[in-house]
């Protein structure tokens, strides 16, 4: 039973001493916020302009993260306009055309664009959805030329459908680069700049948090100081203790000077914290990572699309020159 008391003693008492400093602040705050403080230790000039540059550091990354996320949504630049149905989104463009080629006839055609889905749905960006109208588009034409007598099943002859169906092919390769870009800006930028908020910047706030604890806590000793008549020189400032220490009693003394290190000590080290967290290069080396992202993805797209044009521009004009001859000879 003595151990058991002694053990609540010891638990009572270290509550007490959590909460008499906790209290105190308190107390130094409130007198604070309704005026009745008659004086505030100052910091430094250099620290509030830390404060104020960390701030604002915490800002940019809040502003661009609220935009860039939106790279963790696939469906980003997918129209809301757009009603594909299963079959639409069951295999990509790239497998029902290499379906269609080996079909002969048009319900072998039609099996190939609703064949079973694959693994899993189809992306929805724009670029895949351009590439699945596209292709439907391209079959649509076919099956139109299958069933007036044209082409045998598989054999897309009619210029339009041609062009369509490369460019569907090439609008998911697009598509695929932009998922790419994807997901390197959430590995290189995203997470980088996360951290940063969510864990250094969090470092700092805490750090001057602590500053701001004991600052409220050495005003509250000499607060105490002076209401208890530590010290008692009329007219003499607080602040002044430089002059009045033979007024002061030992243990006021003693715990104003604690107060006084543990402040110094708390802005010292949110000096370097904050310090730290301005200079790191982190952000600018992620921002770089986005931005290597981003030209990766347009240089693909530009390879893309730069190997497709040549090829519909031939089909267009050899489709120019059929018009013509036809023309011609009527």
């Amino acid at each position: 039973m003595d151990n058991i008391g002694k053990t609540f003693s010891a638990f009572g008492k270290n509550v007490q001493d959590s909460f008499k400093p906790w209290s105190t602040r308190t107390q130094q705050y409130v007198r604070e916020q309704l005026g009745q403080a008659e004086d505030k230790t100052e910091l430094p000039p250099d620290y509030l302009e830390l404060e104020k540059r960390v701030d604002a550091l915490k800002q940019v990354h809040q502003k661009m993260l609220q935009v860039t996320s939106q790279y963790t949504h696939e469906a980003y630049d997918y129209p809301s306009n757009i009603r594909e149905s299963f079959n639409d989104l069951g295999r990509t463009v790239s497998e029902k055309v290499s379906l269609l080629s080996n079909s002969h006839s048009p319900s072998e055609a039609a099996a190939a664009m609703t064949a079973p889905p694959s693994a899993r749905p189809q992306p929805k960006t724009f670029s895949h959805a351009i590439a699945r109208a596209a292709l439907n588009s391209s079959q649509t034409l076919a099956q139109q030329q299958q069933a007036a007598g044209g082409s045998a099943a598989g054999s897309v002859e009619d210029p339009l459908a041609q062009a369509l169906e490369k460019y569907a092919i090439a609008s998911e390769k697009v598509g695929e680069a932009r998922l790419a870009q994807d997901a390197a800006i959430q590995a290189r930028f995203l997470a980088g700049w996360s951290t940063t908020l969510n864990t250094n910047l969090q470092f700092a706030a805490r750090a001057r948090k602590n500053v701001e604890n004991a600052r409220l806590n050495l005003d509250a000793v000499k607060a105490k100081a002076k209401t208890h008549g530590a010290f008692s020189i009329p007219g003499q400032k607080r602040e002044q203790f430089g002059d009045a220490e033979e007024h002061l009693s030992e243990e006021a003394r003693a715990e104003i000077e604690a107060a006084e290190d543990e402040f110094v000590g708390q802005t010292e080290e949110a000096v370097g914290v904050m310090k730290n967290v301005l200079d790191t290069p982190e952000p600018l080396r992620n921002l770089a990572e986005l931005i290597a992202a981003q030209l990766e993805y347009h240089k693909r797209a530009y390879e893309i699309l730069s190997e497709l044009a040549p090829a519909v521009d031939q089909l267009q004009v050899e489709q120019e020159a059929s018009y013509r001859k036809s023309r011609e000879g009527a």
